[in-house]
């Protein structure tokens, strides 16, 4: 199995994410919507497919601001020594 360069990290995990989250919630929609019958999954796939190709640009191009927003937001912790207490 050929790996993708480290450098495309951020853009695999906004594919896989946006995938998980859009069918989850494309399900659950789908499911109170039209019940959960024998064209359940021929529905929920279309919506699912509709939904991941709308938010997978979105997620891959405001990924960056999150993390910058992320980083502002936060602080790294102090380091511990490495000396036991006592």
């Amino acid at each position: 199995m050929r790996l993708l360069p480290r450098r495309f990290a951020p853009y695999v995990y906004g594919t896989i994410q946006a995938a998980i989250t859009t069918a989850v919630a494309t399900a659950i929609a789908t499911g109170q919507l039209t019940g959960f019958s024998v064209l359940f999954l021929e529905r929920w796939a279309l919506a699912w497919l509709v939904a991941w190709a709308t938010m997978l640009p979105v997620v891959v191009l405001v990924a960056p601001l999150i993390e910058r927003v992320v980083r502002a937001l936060t602080t790294r912790e102090p380091v511990e020594s490495a000396k036991p207490r006592g």
